[in-house]
């Protein structure tokens, strides 16, 4: 019998949430919120610390104080906010971007192992597949 799309939907949640937790835990060299934070400066671009905040959805003085330790860290600077004076932006610094991609090389290379040595070849190629299916579930055309 064929599963329907919500307990497809349900299995996938569970198997990508594991695999994120096991990824994490095995590989991250990086704490989670400061990996987070640096990956939207990376992608996004200079961002206020209220910005960043709601982007993670957390409380401003969490990320304050995650911002403090990236700054103290040297992953991030402060600089005046050009389209308000009375706030600042933040900005990655180069030392963060070296960071961020050891973190991400880190994961990379821990679950290529990983698929190396527990996926057969024909699951390999059956994994290849999935990118591609998760980009077109994730993307929304009312963006368009």
């Amino acid at each position: 019998m064929a599963s329907s799309t919500e307990d497809i939907a349900e299995q996938l949640r569970q198997a990508v949430g594991r695999l994120v937790r096991t990824t994490r835990a095995h590989a991250d060299t990086l704490p989670g919120t400061h990996a987070e934070t640096l990956g939207y400066l990376s992608r996004e671009g200079p961002h206020t610390i209220a910005e960043l905040a709601a982007l993670r959805r957390v409380k401003h003085q969490s990320m304050s104080r995650t911002v403090g330790e990236l700054v103290t860290a040297g992953f991030v600077t402060r600089a005046a906010n050009p389209a308000d004076a009375r706030s600042f932006v933040i900005m990655l610094t180069a030392e963060g971007a070296t960071a961020l991609d050891a973190d991400r090389a880190a994961r990379q290379q821990w679950v290529a192992a990983r698929i190396a040595t527990t996926l057969t070849p024909a699951e390999q190629d059956l994994l290849a597949q999935v990118p591609a299916l998760l980009d077109r579930l994730s993307h929304d055309p009312s963006t368009d």
